[in-house]
């Protein structure tokens, strides 16, 4: 089970993908929308809140979005982030964690809802699913899995929420090429792959051009290229700081105009580090 700031993400993309906004989400959990807030930058969230933003995002991702995996149980998850812990038996079958954690946490799940999750679990142990373990190394030497969202992140005028799918198979990469070409991250699992979409930011990246992003950056940490929600809509941009109360959204592309975006309407998932050209930005 996804944790922190991977959790925070996985929460976010669900939403884009439903096509709600973050305020519609609290007040269907008759929550306020700084804990919402909280729930996509942290991942910080009750665990009983938890399955019920699954049964939630259900018509939209499965539970293999949430990193559902052999060895999860909702009692290995703290309020705060966590990490698995390393004693957690992976001798037990998907369908019966599943089922076991549905006893114990899914009353409130409708029946569609639990049939999904377990239809999900029973694919997982017949082999039928491809499973997201961005811990785990790859087979030859030090290669990794990282996800690749098929996530149209937008380089000209936005993208809307619904329009994107939820996700392509992994790709392998290895950590240390990476840093020896100048990218710079803590952790791998922290990398994700997205699609850029548009012309407004060639040259530097083309329409289409694969991007590795880390989405543990969700904060403004220098100029840069990010990955951002503004207006609902979800962006790849430069962004530089122009005053105490506003970004400057840049396009590479001279043919496309710079503009002023408010820093607190900017919500930023990931910051963009490499363009799947060698390209690093």
């Amino acid at each position: 089970m996804l944790t922190g700031p991977e959790l925070g993400a996985a929460i976010e993309a669900a939403r884009i993908a439903k096509g709600v906004s973050k305020k519609k989400i609290a007040d269907d959990f008759q929550v306020k929308p700084p804990s919402v807030q909280g729930w996509v930058k942290n991942g910080r969230i009750d665990k009983s809140k938890l399955m019920d933003v699954i049964a939630y995002f259900a018509d939209v991702v499965g539970p293999e979005h949430w990193g559902l995996r052999p060895g999860f149980t909702f009692e290995s998850l703290s309020d705060a982030d966590s990490e698995p812990s390393p004693d957690e038996s992976v001798s037990t079958s998907a369908a019966d964690i599943v089922r076991n954690m549905l006893a114990k946490q899914g009353k409130r799940l409708s029946e569609t809802a639990r049939a999904q999750l377990m239809a999900a679990a029973e694919a997982s142990d017949e082999g039928n699913v491809v499973t997201v373990d961005f811990s785990r190394p790859g087979l030859v030497g030090d290669e990794v899995r990282i996800a690749h969202y098929d996530i149209r992140a937008a380089m000209g005028g936005g993208q809307l929420p619904h329009d994107y799918p939820e996700m392509l198979k992994d790709i392998r990469v290895s950590p240390s090429h990476l840093r020896e070409i100048g990218v710079e991250f803590e952790q791998h699992y922290h990398l994700k792959v997205v699609t850029g979409w548009g012309q407004s930011m060639e040259p530097t990246i083309k329409h289409r051009d694969p991007l590795i992003v880390n989405i543990n950056v969700r904060d403004f940490v220098g100029d840069g290229v990010y990955l951002f929600v503004w207006d609902d809509l979800l962006y790849i941009k430069r962004l530089q700081v122009a005053d105490e109360d506003h970004y400057e959204m840049i396009s590479d592309n001279p043919r496309h105009k710079d503009r002023l975006i408010r820093r607190d309407m900017t919500y930023i998932q990931a910051r963009v580090l490499l363009v799947w050209n060698a390209h690093l930005v």
